[in-house]
């Protein structure tokens, strides 16, 4: 997201924390479990939203719940016109964000690294 635009961030962050509510109070959708919606990328002319989400899940979860987060994308939409306040609410577009995955198995190497270290010295 570039730094030019704080209006854009600004929506995205207004978006993210209105999203996360509507996910977790008004859709029914069995498939989506507790996931953490992570960040909001909005695009310049505001007519797009890429959401980055995360859940505790294996890779079939993570599909399913991505299918279930894009065929709810209109009605999380709707919702969203009611609750913000623009001309124009972005399209959805939901990604999986496997950066915290990736963090905490980074996390687990380097604490692993050091506990052969230390239990190499005398």
């Amino acid at each position: 997201m570039p730094k030019d635009y704080p209006r854009s961030r600004r929506i995205a962050e207004q978006i993210q924390r209105e999203l996360s509510d509507v996910i977790r109070l008004e859709l029914k959708d069995p498939r989506v479990g507790m996931i953490t919606l992570t960040d909001v990328e909005v695009s310049p002319d505001h007519a797009h939203a890429r959401v980055f989400f995360t859940l505790l899940g294996d890779r079939e979860q993570q599909s399913e719940t991505t299918a279930a987060l894009q065929h709810a994308a209109g009605f999380l939409r709707s919702q969203l016109a009611h609750r913000l306040k623009l001309r124009t609410v972005p399209q959805l577009q939901f990604k999986y964000d496997a950066s915290v995955e990736r963090g905490v198995r980074l996390s687990q190497l380097i604490d692993a690294a050091v506990a052969g270290n230390s239990a190499k010295k005398p």
